[in-house]
């Protein structure tokens, strides 16, 4: 009886090992993008440019899957330099005491479209970890031609406040708009 335990137990494992696919992203193809509105008036856009999204997805149920990603703060980009070096300072994002954005799911469930699903998480900004809720788009798959590997298509989508994470606390909302959004887009291929 212990023979067969043992058996079944190693069987249950390997079934689980390989019912997991491990999707991590392209750097040259994912970034995340950002926005908020400046003196009320006019979206200003930013990119973070390095930013790695891993799913690891239960192939038999998705629902199951877990999904993290982290983001290099100092690779912020607005396209204009003297606003990047003010945000890496401890003004907004205090890079030097900083340097990583991280999200890590607790829950996802089906969304009301095809494809869509609501991930539910913690967050790690500036220090601060809250629960946020974001939106993951299954955009597709298809075979790279390039490198042959069947390469996933997922896009993450929320809206954040700034003022949650004790970002550019200095800045009233009249100049900097407290929400954020915030628009991820990934090619993920299997690790």
């Amino acid at each position: 009886m212990k023979k067969f335990m043992s058996l079944f137990l190693l069987t249950m494992l390997t079934v689980s090992v390989y019912a997991q696919k491990v999707l991590v992203s392209d750097p040259a193809h994912s970034r995340i993008q950002f926005s908020v509105i400046h003196l009320t008036i006019n979206d200003i856009v930013g990119n973070f440019e390095t930013a790695n999204l891993t799913i690891n997805a239960d192939e038999k149920n998705f629902l199951n899957s877990k999904m993290s990603f982290d983001v290099d703060v100092n690779s912020i980009n607005t396209h204009i330099e003297a606003r990047d070096n003010h945000l890496r300072s401890a003004d907004f994002f205090d890079v030097a005491n900083h340097p990583t954005m991280t999200f890590t799911s607790t829950s996802i469930t089906k969304g009301k479209q095809k494809n869509y699903y609501n991930v539910n998480g913690n967050l790690t900004m500036h220090g601060v970890t809250k629960p946020v809720s974001v939106v993951l788009v299954y955009r597709g798959s298809v075979v790279n031609q390039m490198n042959k590997k069947d390469t996933h298509g997922y896009q993450v989508m929320a809206t954040i406040k700034r003022s949650d994470f004790n970002v550019g606390p200095g800045f009233p909302e009249a100049v900097i708009s407290d929400q954020v959004r915030i628009k991820g887009d990934f090619e993920l291929t299997q690790k």
